[in-house]
């Protein structure tokens, strides 16, 4: 198997393993300011473990599989690249949460997914459990926008 193959499940475990020491550098929050939610070191932590897991998956499907020469699709590329920017801007503007769902929903059409109704259920259901782990769950509160402003009032 090639080496260049290893190098990105290798920096991507080493970025992980970073962050995460760099997040238990953070002191821990005081009760009267964390109240019921989750400590600021915790979140990153936690993502990064499940990053790791994931590099794991990766690198033992290197060994179980040998991936096969994918051709470039430039045209898909582009567009995705340009989706970031339309989310980013979609976010600074109207709401998270609507630039979630248009994003997914074309990123989805773009990708090869011409079913309407699937993508549209994921870019309706994916943005609304999102919403409610970070808010419900997690206690934590999204920036203001046109529907967040709905919901908090």
């Amino acid at each position: 198997m090639q080496k260049k193959l290893y190098i990105t499940p290798i920096f991507l475990a080493l970025f992980s393993i970073a962050i995460i020491l760099i997040s238990l550098q953070l002191d821990i929050s005081p009760e009267m300011i964390v109240g019921d939610s989750m400590q600021a070191r915790s979140f990153p932590i936690f993502l990064m473990a499940i990053n790791l897991i994931l590099i794991s998956v990766l690198f033992l499907q290197f060994f179980k599989n040998y991936p096969e020469k994918i051709e470039l699709e430039i045209f898909t590329t582009w567009f995705s690249m340009f989706l970031f920017l339309l989310f980013y801007f979609l976010t600074i503007t109207t709401d998270m949460f609507i630039g979630i769902a248009v994003c997914m929903f074309l990123m989805g059409y773009t990708w090869g997914e011409k079913r309407l109704w699937v993508n549209l259920c994921n870019a309706v259901i994916t943005p609304g459990l999102i919403f409610l782990l970070f808010d419900s769950v997690l206690k934590i509160r999204f920036p203001r926008g046109l529907l967040t402003n709905i919901y908090y009032g």
